[in-house]
């Protein structure tokens, strides 16, 4: 499979996922599939950064995608108010911390002082998340979802720092796929065994099953259309919150 076609899979899967979280009524088994979703998009992503030729633009890109989806949140909530909310919709902020942390870790490899000042730039960047609100009062209005897409915080993003560290190491063991299937077969064992202890609904497991799909990877790109993918994002979100809150009520 191309990177392409992983691509295909991981948005049908998040949109199953979606339905799932925007309408009570739909059946749990839809949640189960998007389990597999963000695992996939993350696999795609550490090999396009692998092969990306201006990493700096790639994490400008990202960044301003993940501010750029703050703002788009901020403004449903506000112009269409609903007691569950839009929801916390930024998978371009976890996809950024993931490169940013890969870059900083090269960077140490490379060139110490290289590495040393990307390290500073993220521990600023975590300070200033919570100084924000005191330097631009207008910020308090922001919920902690919201805030951290404009000043990226590496414990609160949609899907949280375990995650963070998976794509790192993805990233890391891509070209030894029998040390990252276990890797990543005890990284799913790890969330079940959380779940568990947690309580709620026991399906993050789940994921495990995107890991014969990245085992298929073919080495090759595929048709691009990672603009398609940049705009179905928001755009699908949007389309079902607003289904399930001003149509199908």
């Amino acid at each position: 499979m191309s990177i392409f076609h992983l691509k295909c899979i991981a948005l049908v899967c998040m949109v199953l996922d979606h339905i799932g979280f925007y309408f009570e009524a739909a059946p749990p088994w839809l949640g189960c599939i998007g389990r597999i979703s963000y695992p996939l998009f993350l696999f795609c992503m550490v090999w396009g950064y692998h092969y990306t030729r201006n990493r700096k633009l790639h994490l400008l890109r990202l960044y301003l995608l993940s501010i750029g989806m703050t703002i788009f949140s901020y403004t449903l909530d506000t112009l269409f108010p609903t007691p569950n909310g839009y929801g916390n919709h930024n998978i371009f902020l976890s996809l950024f911390l993931v490169c940013l942390l890969i870059s900083t870790i090269e960077g140490f490899q490379r060139n110490r002082k290289h590495g040393f000042f990307l390290l500073g730039v993220i521990a600023a960047a975590q300070v200033f998340y919570f100084l924000l609100p005191n330097i631009l009062p207008f910020t308090r209005q922001l919920n902690g979802d919201l805030l951290t897409g404009i000043v990226p915080n590496l414990a609160l993003n949609e899907y949280g720092p375990a995650f963070i560290a998976l794509g790192v190491a993805l990233y890391f063991l891509r070209e030894k796929t029998e040390l990252l299937s276990v890797v990543y077969i005890l990284f799913s064992i790890s969330q079940f065994s959380s779940e568990m202890i947690n309580g709620g609904p026991v399906t993050q497991w789940m994921m495990l099953f995107a890991l014969p799909l990245m085992l298929r990877y073919n080495g090759k790109k595929g048709p691009g259309l990672k603009y398609f993918f940049y705009f179905f994002y928001p755009a699908h979100t949007f389309f079902l919150f607003y289904l399930a809150n001003f149509v199908f009520v």
